[in-house]
């Protein structure tokens, strides 16, 4: 038994506002959405949304306030910021191990950052010289180095 097909229809869709569209086209360029995703979240149809895209792109990247070239530049001074920050955490742990003779980054690091860890032990120790398990530097005094020196 046929069923009658029913004759085409363009389908209906509901006005948007504004405010709608610029959110859909914010969140689209931050990759929250793909679109079609926001296609099916919206109802509303993928040409539509990439007219939205061409149309408000612009205008969203402004309300923001901050261009491409600006974001980079406040990427790049995070990036050196926590740079910077695990230098210091890392610089803090070599001391810390040096002192304590406990090696807790291998136990607890990734095996890149441990590794980075070490190294900064090494270059501390050809800094200081040796270290005990208290942590006293044991580099020869001055009266020791002038007591070796030959007498003339």
């Amino acid at each position: 038994m046929k069923t009658q097909k029913e004759p085409w229809r363009k389908k209906s869709y509901r006005k948007v506002t504004l405010e709608t569209k610029l959110l859909v086209v914010d969140q689209i360029l931050n990759g929250q959405l793909s679109t079609n995703f926001a296609s099916k979240k919206y109802d509303v149809p993928r040409t539509t949304i990439t007219y939205w895209l061409r149309k408000y792109g612009t205008l969203a990247q402004q309300n923001t306030g901050m261009g491409k070239n600006e974001e980079i530049k406040k990427l790049k001074e995070r990036i050196e910021e926590l740079e910077f920050v695990k230098d210091f955490q890392q610089d803090i742990i070599a001391d810390m191990e040096l002192i304590t003779g406990v090696d807790m980054a291998k136990k607890s690091l990734p095996k890149t950052l441990a590794k980075e860890i070490e190294l900064k032990k090494k270059d501390r120790l050809k800094e200081n010289g040796s270290m005990s398990v208290l942590g006293s530097v044991n580099k020869p005094s001055i009266k020791d180095v002038k007591s070796k020196k030959p007498k003339k």
